[in-house]
C-alpha cells in the first residue's frame, strides 16, 4: 500500500489525488492521545488474534506466535527512539513503536524464538524511526506524500525488515511444524540458511514490483 501510495504521487505530480493537508494543519495537528490508546488496543488484540490463528489449530506453533508478537510489541515500544531524540517519550511515539513491531514479527511470529523476538523488536523500534525521523525529512519525493499515518515507514519498512529477518531467525523446529519446504531454516543455523535469507529479500522485492506495476495498471 506504501509504495502505491508513492506511485501514485509521483505519477501525478502536483495533481492531488485526494488532496493533501495544508503545512499548517500538518504542523499543528495533535492527536488525540485516548483515541490513540484505544485505536491501539484494538489493534493489537486483533494482531495477536490474526497471527495465533494462522496454523488454523491450538498448537506449539499457534502459542509461539501469540508470545512472540506480544514479545516483539513490547521491545519495539520500548525501544522507539521519541526519548532519545526529544527528550521525553510520547502516546504516539508508544503508538507507532508498538505498530512497527507488530508489523515486523508478522512474518515470523510462529518461527522464531523469543530472543530473536527481542532483537526483532529493537531492529524494529529503530529502524522504521531513523526512516521516519531522518530519512524522511531529507527525501524530497516523500515528502510530497501526506502519509498522515506513517504507513511507508510503520509498514512497508518495518514489513520488509520483518520479512529479511525471518530468513535470519527462523528456527528449524519450528519451521518444520508449519512449512511445506522441508529443511527451512534461518541463516543464524547455517546450512542453507543463507540462502532463505536471499529468499525473503527477492521476496520483498517482488511485492514491492507488484505494487507498483498493479497501481500503474489500475
Amino acid at each position: 500500500m506504501a509504495s502505491s501510495v508513492m506511485v501514485a504521487v509521483a505519477r501525478n505530480g502536483k495533481e492531488k489525488v485526494v488532496g493533501q493537508r495544508s503545512t499548517l494543519h500538518r504542523e499543528r495537528f495533535p492527536p488525540n492521545n485516548v483515541l490513540l490508546m484505544l485505536g491501539q488496543a484494538c489493534c493489537g488484540l486483533g494482531w495477536a488474534g490474526f497471527n495465533g490463528e494462522d496454523p488454523y489449530s491450538a498448537n506449539i506453533d499457534s502459542s509461539m506466535a501469540v508470545l512472540n508478537t506480544n514479545i516483539c510489541a513490547a521491545t519495539s515500544l520500548l525501544t522507539w527512539l521519541d526519548v532519545i531524540f526529544f527528550g521525553k517519550p510520547s502516546v504516539i511515539g508508544a503508538v507507532q513503536g508498538m505498530i512497527t513491531g507488530l508489523v515486523c514479527i508478522t512474518p515470523s511470529a510462529g518461527l522464531v524464538q523469543g530472543w530473536a523476538a527481542i532483537v526483532m523488536g529493537i531492529l524494529s523500534g529503530s529502524v522504521p524511526w531513523f526512516t521516519m525521523m531522518i530519512v524522511h525529512k531529507k527525501w524530497t519525493l516523500i515528502q510530497k506524500i501526506d502519509d498522515t499515518l506513517g504507513v511507508f515507514h510503520s509498514h512497508a519498512v518495518a514489513g520488509l525488515l520483518g520479512g529479511t529477518l525471518t530468513g535470519i531467525f527462523a528456527e528449524p523446529e519450528l519451521g518444520a511444524l508449519s512449512l511445506p519446504v522441508t529443511n527451512s531454516r534461518g541463516g543464524v543455523y547455517g546450512g542453507s540458511g543463507g540462502i532463505q535469507v536471499l529468499k525473503q529479500i527477492a521476496g520483498g522485492c517482488f511485492i514491492i514490483g507488484w505494487n507498483i506495476v498493479m497501481t500503474s495498471i489500475i
